[in-house]
């Protein structure tokens, strides 16, 4: 901590911070005083109750003063100087919170602690009335196992409730009354309980008044947001009505469940619910059984309230001008009826006297009363008579019971509520209002009410209040309701056409935005009040109290970001400076003398600049206002106490208008706080100039973001409602414009929100947010430029001159306002220019404070050289999109001198001139005579126009050099592009190299997209000096044949593709892969599709020039699978090619060499359909040659094959081993001279014919040899198998030349050992990469196979030629022996896809 004090106070030199100033509320005159006997602590915090306050150090200590009657010393309970809170010693105290006579600290680790008054449980301590000192209260979530500790951020106080904001954004409460919002009739609740109406809610800020509480929620995020269902859920009433009478419209949308209010059963209760009761004496039972029946019988459906027709049989209007009022009376046949019609008769009658009667609940004392000072507008405080009185309570009440809420009444010119009850002398009586002697009567006031309204109704939508028109409809509260005798002002078309939505083509209000609503205050908020409400302190339109919180509605949208409390009353501070308040405004209190107080409505605060902060006390308000020198000034409003000259001293009396006292010598207010007489202000002095500066860019930032709102809702939003905007692109384009400059103007919102509470805290300047996250900034303000820099490119302001002209001619002034455009006679549409480009500005005023406050820090200090380097940072940024600006407006002017037609092609909205040869300062070689050649340098390509035609360069696949003299180009350029080269000539030295600058700058920047943007913390751009030769672009060609309408993406050099990309035909062909020098080369993937099975031809391999060459596997759509080498798109080579499309094995297999994409050599098929596999020669795709077949049925052939039958010499041997050795005509056909041994050794020799297992015909000799002859003669046949099957050394050569030829040796067994091993570790690393780059990473290259799983992969595949079962296994493998080491050594280096049978 003691790093932190020296750091924020290192720029001042002093610790003139956190002074503490007090005033004595009630009068604006008197000078403040220090705080008796406080040292020189700063303080950070303070709050006050009735009578006593609690002061919070920066160190985290804890003081109080005034009165303690909860002390146990005696010398304690009216200290002189503030003592200090000796048992939070050791604790580091962040918060502190007063109620009315108890007081609570939150310390940092989130525990809260409670002292002083606990007779209602308050301090969350049983049967205990006082709580001497701090004492810890035990959060604990009871939904968690094992209970967990519940951390608190914030503390709120009331009278006889506390509420605690928990870490995860959770309100508990504990004490006594319905302000708690808990679902329970036991009080005290002295165990912290949670709110669950909010939970899964996120709650920013909690407030406390004497007897009603306040929250802060945070906006549901628009994919989280039901549907508003039809009907209420808990009384089945409709929530939004509208009906049609014969004259008038009755609307209403703000249902209000009496089921979600609570009507006790105590008489005091019934005062605190509805209007006061005039006499002294309490209700009768009657007027409790009236509110009891009245939740007990709802009505099943929303019942209609007309206030203008209203007659009952107690209250009289017959002094109601009939004329205008009508005489229709409330019968119980055309609607529903109240349980009791006579209680609702006497119910009213008591409500139409007025006397102000003692609660005993409360312990309120009567006041005196006194006459009020008569305004210029009739006096709103004035006390109403009995018959006015008795119409309006039944409005009130009625209305509150059954769901129809009344607020005010709109609609071209239509008068509200307000000014129709100030018209019959009917001004609300508020609830705890002090009655007293009338000094205007309702005669007296009736003509100049009656001028009134004629005025108002006139002046139409020129009202200031609350009502207004135009405040009402942006509010959407929609709250609507006619009156009959009004009808020329509302008319029934008129209310239906207000109550449809009218849609936007664009939503200003921004989404969610990540990191910025993760590290700003939230705008999008909701007000939730709940607790007793006698004084419309909730908000809600009426005077019942609520058990559980309910949304105030009206307040949505109005980005509200602090409340505050008074004992009756309530404020809401919102982003633009204003301030919205409601409930008792008996003194004043509410800034305002607007009717009725049970609705939000603005504080007329008396400052320009808006308010920044605010504080609530017990029958007042202050208002930290913004002045021209940037220094808070203090505005009260509400209690004025009598003067020592008043005649009447026990009187009180009250504001009119916020009054601003006289405070500017005390220094920088950072933080006011109210109790009920007294207020305290904690004030900075303005040491180097540190703190002067801080509040300039608060005050500059809150002013900035109420600029740019009313740009955003009086110019922005009218304009993208207008008709015919023009194309869709133009449209698109401002939808755009209004995106980004609501985002920014969001952004900017929270920012001076967030400064707002900067100024409240240790105020360090590495904190401030636009130093530690600038890139929010940087980012929001570069894309609202491009998107506002496009616009006016695309002529987006000329093409708006037309259907805006109407809507800006009658808003000049307002454009020459907002835009600080003074001369009179600059155009609409320039003005409109000026004032899109204002937020631009702001980076300058950015830049001049920081650099201000950098010089109140110690140049060696971190502090100094963060807001430097941040300065130069913004400063930066606002030079360059002030070049972006005028690059726009060049590229405008262009577009405007360019031929029609081309410019419908050319013109983009990102695209921007840089510069042209109209000049004929550039020319093309070897040009025609007569032939027009203009060249065009955009920031994305370089353009040729040639009188009616034209091409474009793109400028990332574009490489610029100048011509060596050699070369006979002294000025020349030479351009290559991917399909075109050509060279320009300039005419001058200079104007080359000036031409060569601006391309190589232009493809440079291209080449970086949006980097071109100055880095951050940096004070200009780096330009490279030319852009690389080898780059990644993207591009589509139109000129070479084989590659017409192709689009390649990737790796390029000097104008061909040169490296990894993907080239992708129209027609779905696609390669992947290496290229070089413009054709596939290395490894690639390949696929074609093929239309008639709907499948398509895959290749995955090497390529050489364009072809496939080399290793590879070829997926065929027909379900064959070739892998192996090719070369020029054939195979050729060594392959293993399947055939068929069983899942598991294929029906035929070959194994063996290729030439020219046709079997040719030796080969091994597998024809499974058969049972045969031929192990042989080949050619032609047909079996030629020596050759072995081997069946399923034990059947062995070898001999010579033609055209793919037996015929020639051969031997079979079948199962039973009968062998038969001699000539074939066909497949196992024997024709003509041979030898038939049978399995017990005798044979016959002569001449054979006919197919083997179907009868032979045989003329021959039969032998049947000795059994006394030696044993040496038998096996003489079975010694000539394999003499007529390929030998040995002539299988395989394809593998045997490929692995050579992957050893680098030029024939077998020639070659340099160490080329060789290069050519393994190539191989190697080759492979490696290919693992890495694709998932079908090729077998055959895993070079690094070990010798033994090569072996067994051998072994595998010598399964082709002899199967292992059979008998002849061991004599197979015998007679390769002398080459099966060499086969071994050869495929260690190979693929196992050899193996791979």
């Amino acid at each position: 901590m003691d790093s932190k004090k020296k750091s924020s106070t290192e720029a001042e030199g002093s610790k003139e911070r956190g002074l503490v100033h007090v005033w004595q509320a009630g009068s604006c005159s008197v000078t403040p005083e220090r705080l008796p006997g406080w040292g020189g602590k700063t303080v950070l915090h303070a709050a006050l109750g009735v009578k006593h306050g609690v002061l919070l150090t920066e160190d985290g200590e804890v003081y109080s003063f005034g009165t303690l009657p909860w002390r146990s010393e005696p010398a304690e309970t009216c200290p002189s100087n503030p003592i200090l809170e000796s048992a939070l010693v050791g604790q580091y105290v962040v918060t502190v919170a007063t109620g009315s006579f108890h007081t609570g600290a939150v310390t940092d680790s989130g525990v809260v602690y409670m002292w002083g008054e606990n007779s209602s449980g308050q301090c969350a301590v049983a049967n205990q009335p006082y709580v001497p000192e701090p004492n810890p209260v035990s959060i604990s979530d009871s939904e968690t196992s094992p209970l967990l500790a519940v951390r608190i951020l914030q503390l709120a106080c009331g009278e006889e409730h506390t509420l605690a904001l928990s870490l995860s954004r959770e309100i508990w409460a504990w004490g006594t009354g319905c302000q708690l919002g808990l679902i329970t009739t036991t009080f005290p609740v002295t165990k912290p309980q949670k709110v669950e109406h909010l939970a899964g809610r996120v709650v920013l800020q909690v407030a406390c008044g004497a007897f009603h509480s306040l929250a802060l929620v945070q906006c549901l995020p628009s994919q989280d947001l039901k549907p508003v269902p039809e009907r209420c859920n808990q009384c089945s009433q409709l929530l939004i009505t509208m009906t049609d009478k014969e004259d008038h419209v009755i609307i209403s949308d703000s249902h209000c469940c009496p089921l979600g209010v609570t009507l006790s059963e105590s008489q005091a209760e019934i005062q605190a619910s509805t209007t006061v009761s005039p006499s002294s004496e309490t209700l009768d039972t009657q007027g409790e059984v009236f509110e009891n029946t009245l939740v007990q019988n709802e009505p099943p459906a929303a019942t209609e309230l007309n206030v203008g027709n209203v007659q009952t049989a107690s209250v009289q209007t017959t002094s109601f001008p009939q004329d205008i009022m009508g005489t229709t009376e409330v019968s119980s046949a055309s609607r529903p009826s109240y349980p009791d019609t006579q209680a609702v008769n006497e119910y009213v009658q008591k409500l139409s006297d007025h006397s102000v009667r003692e609660s005993s609940e409360n312990g309120e004392k009567p006041v005196p009363s006194q006459p009020l000072v008569e305004e210029a507008i009739p006096n709103l405080h004035s006390p109403p008579t009995t018959s006015t009185s008795a119409l309006n309570s039944l409005v009130v009440s009625c209305a509150s019971a059954v769901g129809v809420r009344v607020a005010a009444t709109y609609e071209a010119g239509a008068l509200s509520l307000k000014k129709v009850m100030n018209f019959y002398n009917t001004a609300p009586c508020e609830p705890g209002a002090l009655a007293g002697s009338s000094s205007i009567g309702p005669e007296g006031l009736k003509d100049s009410r009656e001028e009134q309204v004629k005025q108002e109704s006139m002046q139409g939508k020129k009202s200031s209040s609350l009502v207004d028109i135009r405040e009402e409809e942006s509010e959407g509260g929609s709250r609507r309701l006619s009156l009959p005798g009004l009808l020329s002002q509302v008319s029934p078309r008129l209310l239906r056409k207000a109550a449809r939505v009218k849609t936007r083509t664009v939503v200003l209000t921004p989404t969610y935005s990540g990191e910025a609503d993760a590290l700003l205050p939230s705008l999008r908020t909701e007000v939730w009040t709940w607790g007793k409400g006698k004084e419309g302190q909730l908000g809600h339109g009426d005077v019942l109290p609520r058990l559980q919180p309910l949304c105030v509605k009206c307040l949505d949208g109005k980005e509200v970001i602090h409340l505050e409390a008074g004992g009756y009353h309530s404020l809401a501070l919102t982003a633009k400076s204003q301030v919205y308040s409601w409930g008792s405004n008996t003194f004043g209190q509410l800034g305002h003398s607007d009717f009725p107080t049970t609705v939000p409505r603005l504080a007329k605060v008396n400052s320009e600049n808006g308010v920044w902060s605010v504080a609530a006390g017990q029958d007042y308000s202050l208002f930290l206002v913004d002045t021209e020198d940037f220094q808070p000034g203090l505005c009260y409003s509400g209690r004025l106490d009598p003067t020592e000259g008043d005649n009447l001293p026990e009187n009180h009396s009250g504001t009119k208008m916020p009054v601003l006292l006289s405070c500017s010598k005390l220094g920088y207010i950072s933080r006011v706080t109210a109790g009920k007489d007294s207020y305290l202000a904690l004030v900075d002095k303005n040491i180097m100039g540190y703190i002067a500066s801080l509040h300039e860019l608060a005050t500059t930032e809150r002013r900035f973001y109420s600029k740019l709102s009313d740009i955003k809702s009086q110019i922005l939003r009218p304009l993208l409602g207008l008709e015919n905007l023009g194309t869709a692109n133009t449209v698109q384009l401002l939808q755009e414009v209004a995106s980004r400059f609501s985002k920014l103007c969001y952004l900017i919102g929270q920012h001076g929100t967030s400064l707002s509470s900067f100024l409240q805290g240790i105020k360090e300047a590495r904190s401030l947010v636009i130093l530690k996250h600038a890139s929010l900034f940087l980012d929001s303000y570069t894309e609202y430029c491009t998107s506002i820099t496009n616009f006016l490119v695309m002529g987006g302001f000329q093409l708006l001159a037309k259907p805006a002209i109407d809507f800006l001619n009658k808003n000049q002034e307002l454009l020459q306002d907002l835009s600080e455009v003074d001369e009179e006679n600059t155009q609409l549409m320039e003005i409109l220019n000026t004032l899109f480009f204002l937020p631009i500005r702001r980076l300058h005023s950015y830049a001049k404070v920081l650099l201000k406050l950098a010089t109140c820090f110690e140049v060696t200090s971190p502090e100094y050289q963060k807001l430097q380097d941040s300065s130069s940072c913004y400063e930066s940024l606002a030079l360059h999109l002030g070049r972006k600006r005028k690059e726009a407006e060049y590229t405008l002017s262009f577009w405007k001198t360019f031929p029609g037609k081309m410019t419908d092609s050319l013109r983009k909205p990102e695209r921007r001139l840089l510069c042209e040869s109209s000049n004929r300062a550039l020319s093309l070689q070897h040009a025609g005579r007569f032939s027009v050649n203009w060249f065009i340098l955009f920031n994305d390509a370089l353009v040729h126009a040639q009188f009616s035609t034209h091409h474009v360069f793109p400028l990332a696949t574009l490489w610029a050099e100048p011509l060596s003299e050699e070369a006979g180009g002294v000025n020349g350029l030479k351009i290559t592009t991917p399909e075109e080269q050509f060279t320009l000539i300039s005419s001058t030295p200079q104007e080359k190299t000036k031409w060569l600058r601006a391309i190589s700058q232009a493809v440079d920047q291209a080449l970086r997209g949006m980097s071109d943007l100055p880095p951050y913390g940096s004070g200009s751009s780096i330009q490279r000096q030319e852009p690389p030769i080898s780059r990644s672009a993207k591009y589509t060609f139109y000129k070479d044949p084989r590659l017409k309408d192709a689009t390649y993406d990737g790796r390029w050099l000097s104008g061909k593709p040169h490296g990894r990309g993907v080239l992708k035909w129209p027609d779905g062909k696609m390669y992947s892969g290496m290229f070089r020098n413009g054709l596939e080369d290395g490894y690639g993937e390949y696929r074609i599709p093929n239309k008639a099975l709907n499948k398509e031809d895959h290749y995955v391999g090497h390529w050489k020039e364009g072809k496939m060459c080399g290793q590879g596997v070829y997926s065929y759509a027909s379900g064959e699978v070739f892998e192996g080498c090719f070369q020029d798109n054939m195979r050729h080579g060594h392959g293993l090619l399947r055939s068929g499309k069983l899942t598991s094995s294929s029906p035929s297999m070959f194994i063996g060499q290729w030439v020219m994409d046709k079997k040719a050599g030796y080969g091994v098929f597998d024809d499974i359909t058969r049972g045969e596999k031929y192990m042989g020669l080949w050619q032609d795709d047909v079996c030629q040659g020596n050759g072995v077949v081997v069946t399923q049925f034990g059947l062995y052939y070898e001999g010579n094959f033609h055209l793919n039958k037996m015929m020639g010499n051969g031997v079979l041997l079948s199962e039973d081993d009968t062998i038969y050795e001699g000539e074939f005509s066909d497949d196992w056909t024997l024709s003509g001279k041979g030898t038939l041994t049978m399995p017990n050794g005798d044979y016959i020799e002569g001449y054979f014919s006919g197919e083997w297992g179907s009868g032979i015909k045989i003329t021959g000799t039969y032998f049947k040899p000795s059994l006394y002859e030696s044993d040496k003669d038998r096996p003489k046949v079975f010694r000539k198998l394999g003499n007529l099957a390929v030998p040995a050394d002539e299988k395989w050569k394809a593998v045997f030349d490929e692995c050579w030829h992957q050893l680098g040796c030029e024939n077998p067994g020639q070659g340099e050992v160490w080329k060789a091993w290069d050519n393994i570790a190539v191989a190697l690393t080759t492979n490696r990469r290919q693992h890495r780059d694709s998932l079908q990473a090729l077998l055959w290259q895993d070079s690094d196979v070990p010798a033994g799983a090569a072996r067994s992969a051998w072994r595998s595949q010598d399964s082709y030629d002899v199967e292992p079962s059979s008998p002849l296994m061991d004599h197979q493998v015998q007679e390769s022996g002398p080459n099966l080491t060499a086969m071994l050594a050869s495929l260690s280096v190979l693929s196992p896809l050899y193996g791979s049978g």
